[in-house]
């Protein structure tokens, strides 16, 4: 990167570099694409990285750069950067993001830069041209919130830091080339690979191979390091804010990582009064992002968290011989959670838009090989048809990669067989197929994108082992099922924690004679008196009665266990309700804490449980623990809605009442108690001696509370009604399923001014009264029950552009007047001569040639026919009646 950019001063520069970081405790965040690390996406022409953050981090709280510092910081040091585009007015902000609706799902990188080039205020070039050493296929773009004072701040920055010069070309060894001569070993490919580093950027080894005194990389320090972290008293402030961050993640249980290795770069300082580790922290789950947020609501004084970042941690001894720690430096990792800052609260605001043709490759295609080779070819379906539904992938485009990516398994599964294809190379079967699926039309073009081109020159990647041959064609995608068939099995499940009344439920509905309506048999397995794997037993009923109906009474927590039953829907051709206590949840967990002290309070009331989780139980209180830690992660919504993506339906069990009184404080606190025991200890069956006091503190609190928890349950008999209740109207297809409204993406096509129907309907009959050429072309056309929709078309992505139907955003869903000036008819269409008047004091224009309301076509002729009509009228072979006063009717603008 420095050789490039400094040519024979790369050496001087880099040294400079250093310097400057170090003695100002900079860091930077960069992104490194190559071809060497694995296929996603595309894999790029050239090996290169490009900046994504500067932070600075003094003494205090890191604060990041805003961009426009970015840009100036990494033009002074000639440090290569991403295109950047900077909307600065409510125009500009509302067409880009119409922009990306109408490109999400074709968009590659020379649509998407041109369109954004045209509705951006600034348009800042990257060093590094996406098409050039990426490729078309673009995965997506980070939108960021920023300061208003960012247009006229990035215009100086760009004054003032001109785009730099180029001053050497690097001769040297590529990154694939390095890492093609030394495939066989990796030891020596990394080696090989740091050899080529300028020895001021990299001094020594010891990070990547340690030495042999010490073993770098021991998982045993991992938690002794973390637990003597939080127990040392802080040396500094940023030691106290770092200490602060990882205390409420492991408290709180945060899904994300903390591995700590020995730190070579001290080995000389080691002593047993000062161990100095490199602590690594990182995100594993997005949730985990929404309830730190959450928790810096409460808690402004909170750093904020990042996807992954690196902490050189020294532990060492006082003088008074007290353990104390000082956090030397934090480097964050290039994929953070809010990376590219503002220098202020606003840096969290982003989000993030990817492209469908990206996503096609990394996510149908990559992320699917397993389950395709494993799971089978239907599974596979299942698969792809979920992602696109939870993507809100447009009806068109989902059939369209239907028949591509049925298409795929049949190529795929022929050439490799049961062997499955390497997810890391999977670019070099998946590419050919893709270009040569490409050709079959425009439209199949325009779904993969760009395709192929780059396949032959990559030798470093081993070779396709297919031939190219014709596609198979793909069979009919089947109809999903909407209701219960009579003629197929049932699954009755129960996502739960013991003490939810699953077992006492199935005996009710066992007692209940017809419970669907129909004369299946219905069988009730209960999990607590099966020895071995129950779903494989529950598999077998399945297979022996596929008719029946199947009460799976054992709880099922997790998505392991959801794909069990979800193959076996497959197998058999069932279908499956999951039945799931009501409950208002968590942030982090489906259950609330009130549902747990109930569920708690009834398993230590039972006697004579078939697995002994009962009051006789000496850790029954830990055992539900451990069930409730297994939904951790998931809040109530995401539970169900997960749940219904992958069923399609969803029973809820009646549990506690709605007007209930709070949770007494002595139990709310022995259950935060213990569910802080069990995060901190994550205990085994060996560990249960750390128990007996929670234990014997959680059944006294419940015990003081018997009345309490007896009148905060619903009646049981209540619950099992309507249980029964929604299960019959699920077996009828009565059933509507709960669902959120989501957004709309990838289906705008061209924008319009939505009219009413009645005001065309009483004008032609103004204009019928008046002129008896209109009378005559009227008389014999029923338009009071072939008009029903009119509109006035402004632009048209195919027509005009993207741009042009973009430019149309900020005036979605305001009022806008329409004059009609003339009427036109042939004897094959009619429409209106039409003007679009001003909205919020700006004069609106149609980008069509003629701008029209087509009123009327004959049987067989489409509507775009009437763009003819002046042609015609010119030729003699159509008619034109005035409308003198012209009429206004104001109409609604909307995107389609």
């Amino acid at each position: 990167m420095f050789r490039e950019a400094w040519g024979s001063q790369c050496s001087k520069k880099q040294a400079e570099f250093n310097k400057f970081l170090e003695s100002n405790r900079m860091c930077i965040s960069m992104e490194l694409v190559t071809a060497v690390l694995g296929d996603h996406g595309q894999r790029p022409r050239e090996d290169y990285v490009v900046v994504t953050a500067v932070a600075d981090l003094g003494c205090g709280k890191p604060k990041f750069y805003s961009t426009p510092d970015v840009i100036a910081f990494c033009r002074k040091w000639r440090l290569p950067t991403n295109h950047v585009w900077l909307f600065s007015t409510r125009k500009s902000v509302i067409s880009f993001f119409a922009a990306y609706d109408a490109l999400c799902e074709e968009g590659t990188a020379t649509t998407v830069c041109k369109a954004l080039d045209e509705v951006a205020d600034v348009s800042i070039p990257g060093s590094k041209d996406h098409i050039k050493v990426q490729g078309e296929i673009l995965e997506g773009l980070v939108a960021r919130i920023v300061s208003r004072e960012s247009s006229e701040h990035m215009e100086q920055v760009l004054r003032d830091y001109p785009l730099p010069p180029s001053d050497g070309d690097y001769l040297g060894s590529s990154l694939r080339e390095i890492w093609a001569e030394n495939r066989s070993d990796e030891k020596q490919q990394i080696k090989a690979l740091l050899e080529s580093v300028d020895a001021s950027f990299l001094p020594n080894y010891m990070d990547w191979f340690g030495n042999d005194v010490a073993d770098g990389h021991s998982r045993n320090a991992d938690r002794s390091v973390v637990s003597k972290f939080l127990q040392a008293l802080p040396a500094d402030f940023s030691t106290t804010k770092l200490q602060e961050m990882v205390r409420l993640m492991t408290e709180k249980r945060f899904p994300a990582a903390f591995k700590c290795y020995h730190n070579f770069h001290k080995i000389n300082s080691v002593s047993s009064d000062s161990l100095h580790f490199k602590m690594v922290i990182h995100v594993h789950s997005d949730s985990a992002f929404r309830r730190y947020q959450e928790e810096m609501r409460h808690n402004p004084g909170l750093w904020p968290l990042y996807r992954g970042f690196f902490v050189d941690v020294n532990l060492f001894k006082n003088k008074k011989g007290i353990a104390g720690e000082s956090s030397q430096e934090i480097n964050y990792g290039s994929d953070t959670n809010a990376k590219d800052g503002l220098a202020n609260e606003d840096a969290n605001l982003m989000i993030k838009l990817k492209f469908l043709t990206y996503k096609i490759r990394t996510f149908l295609i990559r992320n699917g090989l397993p389950v395709l080779f494993k799971q089978g070819e239907a599974a596979y379906k299942a698969y792809y048809l979920r992602q696109m539904k939870i993507w809100n992938t447009s009806a068109a485009k989902q059939r369209e990669l239907s028949r591509m990516l049925d298409d795929w398994a049949v190529y795929i599964r022929e050439t490799y067989g049961h062997e499955q294809l390497s997810s890391f190379s999977y670019l070099s079967e998946a590419e050919p197929f893709l270009e040569q699926y490409a050709k079959r039309s425009p439209k199949t073009q325009a779904l993969i994108g760009s395709a192929g081109s780059l396949m032959r020159d990559l030798a470093i990647i081993e070779g396709s082992r297919g031939k190219e041959r014709d596609i198979i064609p793909s069979s009919p995608t089947p109809m999903v099922k909407e209701v219960i068939r009579k003629d197929e099995g049932l699954i009755v499940f129960f996502p739960g924690i013991p003490g939810c009344a699953k077992s006492a439920l199935c005996k009710e509905i066992m007692s209940a004679p017809g419970v669907l309506g129909d004369d299946r048999p219905v069988h009730h397995l209960m999990g607590d008196l099966f020895q071995g794997k129950y779903w494989g037993m529950v598999a077998e009923e399945c297979c022996k009665e596929p008719y029946s109906v199947i009460l799976a009474d054992k709880n099922a927590p997790n998505r392991g266990v959801w794909r069990q039953i979800e193959d076996m829907c497959r197998r058999t051709k069932a279908s499956a309700i999951p039945v799931v206590p009501d409950s208002e949840g968590t942030e982090s967990n489906p259950f609330s804490l009130d549902a747990l002290a109930v569920f708690m309070f009834r398993v230590l009331h039972r006697a004579n449980h078939p697995r002994n989780l009962d009051k006789s139980s000496p850790h029954a209180g830990y055992v539900l623990l451990k069930f409730y830690d297994l939904y951790h992660g998931k809040n109530r919504n995401e539970f169900e809605a997960e749940l219904i993506e992958r069923f399609g339906s969803l029973v809820k069990m009646p549990l506690l009442e709605p007007s209930r009184a709070p949770l007494p404080e002595c139990v709310r606190s022995t259950l935060q108690k213990g569910l802080d025991l069990y995060g901190r200890l994550k205990p085994t069956q060996d560990t249960y001696s750390e128990w007996p006091e929670w234990e014997t503190q959680l059944r006294e609190s419940l015990l003081q509370n018997v009345e309490y928890l007896n009148s905060i349950q619903v009646p049981f008999e209540s619950s099992v009604e309507s249980v029964l209740k929604q299960l019959k109207a699920i077996a009828k297809g009565e059933h509507t399923t709960p669902s959120a409204k989501q957004r709309s993406f990838g289906t705008i096509a061209y924008a319009a001014v939505n009219l009413p129907i009645s005001a065309f309907l009483d004008l032609l009959d103004s204009l019928g009264g008046q002129d008896p050429k209109v009378e005559g072309f009227l008389k014999d056309k029923d338009l009071r029950s072939s008009l029903t929709k009119a509109h006035l078309t402004l632009a048209h992505k195919r027509s005009h552009g993207v741009t042009a139907v973009a430019n149309y955003g900020p005036y979605v869903n305001q009022n806008v007047p329409i004059s009609m000036h003339a009427l036109l008819f042939s004897e094959k269409s009619a429409a209106l001569e039409a003007e679009p008047g001003v909205v919020d004091g700006e004069k609106l224009s149609s980008k069509n040639e003629w701008p029209h309301v087509t009123l009327w076509t004959a049987d067989g002729v489409s509507a775009k026919e009437a763009n003819v009509l002046p042609r015609l009228l010119a030729e003699g072979k159509a008619t034109r009646v005035e409308i003198d006063p012209p009429i206004t009717i104001t109409g609604v603008l909307e995107f389609f």
